[in-house]
């Protein structure tokens, strides 16, 4: 959510930055919230003006009795007798605009950076750079299913029995694969400095709408029935929640976390091959990056959150590359998030397996997330997340990539610690 101040002072900006997310019809929501605003604040200087007039009044009786004007007191009574209908009222204009400006203000996308390229939808995002060499052998890779089943990994047939379209049971090696994953990547964060958190796995909806915006919540979120409470997306959604209504000393900044959850999506929508087996699906596990800093360190943070994705990814000889999320594909609250995808000898193309995203003070100003400085005064942080792993799509690009040609598959030597083996071979009688 932006400062009013910011868009009452820059209306234009803020209308520019809409027409570059190719968000049109939300440029006429600028005026509504700037004539809302002017009503809220002369109701509020009224609202003010009545109150210290009858803190005036108050005292003027006093005075009067004491100099016995009992005429003169009935008139100041009368008057004041009429005050708390008129300071109902101009509080009811103050509440009713106050609440309508901050319902559209929620939907004003945030100003993004100067450096995210225009763009209408992720068909133009721009590739920054490419990690490791795109090979693709010369034996034919079958589908990620293939692959696990091959291997006495997956049971898909049972799950739609039991839970429906977009789940899956794994089992045996590939079960232990994800764990170890996993594990790995908890490590490697540890490793870099972060602090590991379980959060919880459900939040109120105050920090569901804190987090994200309505389109995203509506497109994403299972809400747990007769309860103020919401299956998160992912940890970054309880992470920053955690935060809520928080004043953090300046000198404890930067907060560096990484998270561990199962998530939980609607994933509405149709779907092509590619996005069925474990790609796209309503529940999966996720490690997680998230850091809440000052302003002027977040694109720091930022460009260390997804160079830290691209190591773990080619610690495990898998190619990868970033690609720069262009203005009409980033969500409201993004100031601008870069996504890492990684190679498919399968497809023989790159597809997303994480994405690092600054939003500013976006989440803070929703969630009262606020600093204090050295100089006592307070501000609003600025919060970043970031994939480390999401097993589901990440085995995707594991098994293509370390698939030998019998159907077994390689475990990488900084795997190797977890999965005490070198090969994930495959059974007798699927040879």
């Amino acid at each position: 959510m932006l400062d009013i101040n910011f868009l009452r002072e820059n209306p234009d900006a803020v209308k520019e930055n809409i027409r570059k997310k190719f968000q049109d019809e939300k440029i006429e929501l600028v005026d509504q919230i700037i004539e809302l605003d002017k009503q809220f604040r002369a109701a509020k200087v009224q609202a003010d003006d009545l109150r210290s007039s009858q803190n005036k009044l108050s005292k003027q009786i006093g005075m009067l009795k004491a100099q016995g004007k009992e005429d003169e007191i009935e008139k100041v009574k009368a008057e004041i007798a009429e005050i708390p209908a008129k300071l109902a009222e101009l509080e009811k204009i103050e509440k009713e605009t106050e609440s309508k400006r901050t319902e559209l203000m929620m939907v004003i996308p945030n100003i993004i950076d100067p450096s995210v390229p225009i763009g209408k939808d992720d068909s133009e995002n721009v590739e920054v750079e490419r990690f490791g060499e795109p090979a693709v052998p010369d034996f034919e890779v079958p589908y990620h299913v293939d692959i696990m089943e091959k291997v006495n990994g997956i049971d898909i047939d049972s799950a739609r029995s039991t839970s429906g379209n977009g789940f899956y049971y794994l089992c045996g090696d590939i079960a232990q694969l994800q764990s170890c994953i996993l594990s790995y990547a908890r490590d490697f964060m540890i490793d870099k400095g972060f602090t590991y958190y379980i959060p919880p796995f459900m939040i109120r909806s105050n920090v569901v709408t804190g987090v994200m915006s309505f389109a995203e919540m509506e497109g994403m979120m299972y809400k747990i029935e007769g309860e103020d409470l919401y299956l998160i997306g992912t940890s970054e959604h309880s992470m920053i929640g955690k935060f809520i209504d928080t004043i953090t000393p300046e000198e404890e900044l930067p907060k560096t976390l990484t998270s561990y959850s199962p998530c939980f999506r609607k994933e509405v929508g149709a779907h092509g091959i590619e996005e069925r087996g474990v790609y796209r699906i309503h529940q999966f596990e996720k490690q997680e990056m998230v850091v809440v800093c000052k302003p002027e360190e977040s694109m720091d943070w930022f460009h260390k959150l997804y160079s830290y994705t691209v190591e773990f990814f080619r610690s495990l000889d898998i190619p990868v590359r970033t690609l720069e999320c262009c203005s009409g594909d980033l969500a409201d609250l993004k100031v601008k998030s870069i996504d890492v995808e990684a190679w498919s000898p399968r497809q023989k193309k790159y597809f997303e397996v994480g994405s690092c995203s600054n939003l500013g003070d976006a989440q803070a100003r929703r969630l009262n997330i606020k600093v204090k400085g050295a100089d006592k005064k307070k501000y609003f942080a600025h919060t970043l997340n970031n994939t480390v792993v999401a097993p589901p799509r990440m085995l995707i690009a594991f098994l293509e990539n370390n698939l030998n040609e019998d159907g077994s598959i390689r475990i990488p030597k900084a795997l190797q610690p977890y999965m005490r083996k070198e090969l994930i071979k495959v059974p007798e009688k699927n040879k």
